[in-house]
């Protein structure tokens, strides 16, 4: 029960997070009529930078934010490839306290290669006519929606005569925020992490109180409630529930040897599961100097935390090519590392 109980929590929390995320990208794509979304889609380093960068911040809600725009089809294939190549999930936090200097160096090497990655995979895989997530709605945009952001009397006009959906996402937000400030939620103590979330809560919250209610009806209710969180809930909570047993069913710390290549090999082939336990194992022996810098780069070139829980959701086609290009990546510059001696 105890770990039934973690697991719903984390996947709460991450499905939580993913929404907000949705609910944020499409408020502010109505207030501009799209023009971000545009700029953004015509632009495609642009889109590297960006998802590299949200990928290096430490932690997974930056990744999360890369799939929330791919899945409503803003940034390409190889913007996520670079997000997940630059992200190391919670690892990040604490590489940053293990070996600080390195750690940056990391996260450095890791954008780079990711921007790389992103632009040879965007040449090489053409995307399909046919979009393989389930979002078959996409950003959609009204050209006769125009609302305010804050009308006092449209809000009295709308909270005496609330809707359902309205009263639901409202209720769900608060009790999110009260989870994320009690500790129940997200991190238990008080850093970086918790404070976005926190913001982020009451910036939707706001939205939710605020905004007509044809954009909560049409925008967040029927496309993001119904077609999103659900299907994200689901995958996140089997996928966490499923590694979890895994790792504690299988000691996987047995399975290294004094090998350098088959310790990198095994760190790559780890790196695939989407969970932060394992690549825990390469940060601590690394930390002891048990491994070298090259089969710790490997193992975050793969390893993405859990950012790659929500595209499980929206896409097992695309989860398993992802997961695949970061594995030659990974094999690849593991392999050239240890030739060269680091």
């Amino acid at each position: 029960m105890e770990v039934l109980w973690h697991t719903l929590l984390h996947a709460l929390m991450i499905t939580g997070f993913v929404f907000m995320m949705m609910l944020f990208i499409e408020y502010v794509n109505i207030l501009s009529q799209g023009v971000w979304q545009t700029r953004l889609e015509q632009n495609r380093w642009g889109q590297y930078l960006l998802a590299a960068f949200l990928g290096a911040t430490p932690g997974c809600l930056g990744a999360f934010a890369v799939v929330a725009l791919y899945s409503h089809g803003t940034v390409t294939l190889g913007a996520v490839v670079a997000a997940m190549i630059a992200t190391s999930g919670d690892e990040s936090f604490v590489m940053l306290s293990m070996f600080p200097k390195t750690a940056l160096a990391i996260f450095t090497i890791l954008a780079v290669i990711g921007i790389v990655c992103a632009a040879i995979t965007d040449l090489f895989i053409k995307p399909d006519h046919e979009r393989p997530f389930h979002c078959d709605t996409g950003f959609q945009i009204h050209t006769h929606e125009t609302f305010p952001f804050f009308s006092t009397g449209a809000i009295r006009r709308q909270w005496s005569k609330c809707s359902p959906a309205r009263g639901i996402l409202a209720f769900l937000l608060l009790l999110f925020l009260i989870g994320v400030i009690s500790g129940n939620l997200g991190p238990p103590v008080w850093n970086w992490i918790r404070i976005t979330l926190m913001v982020v809560c009451i910036v939707c919250l706001f939205i939710v109180t605020t905004v007509p209610d044809h954009f909560l009806e049409e925008h967040l209710w029927k496309h993001v409630v119904m077609e999103h969180v659900p299907r994200i809930f689901l995958w996140t909570f089997g996928a966490l529930l499923a590694m979890h047993l895994l790792i504690e069913q299988f000691h996987m710390q047995a399975w290294l040897d004094n090998n350098r290549f088959i310790v990198m090999v095994i760190a790559c082939l780890l790196g695939i599961i989407p969970e932060s336990g394992p690549h825990m194992i390469f940060v601590t022996l690394f930390a002891e100097h048990a491994i070298p810098f090259s089969t710790l780069l490997a193992s975050s070139l793969v390893q993405d935390g859990h950012g790659m829980l929500p595209m499980l959701a929206e896409s097992r086609k695309d989860f398993i090519r992802i997961k695949a290009i970061n594995l030659a990546a990974g094999l690849l510059v593991g392999t050239a590392g240890l030739l060269a001696g680091w």
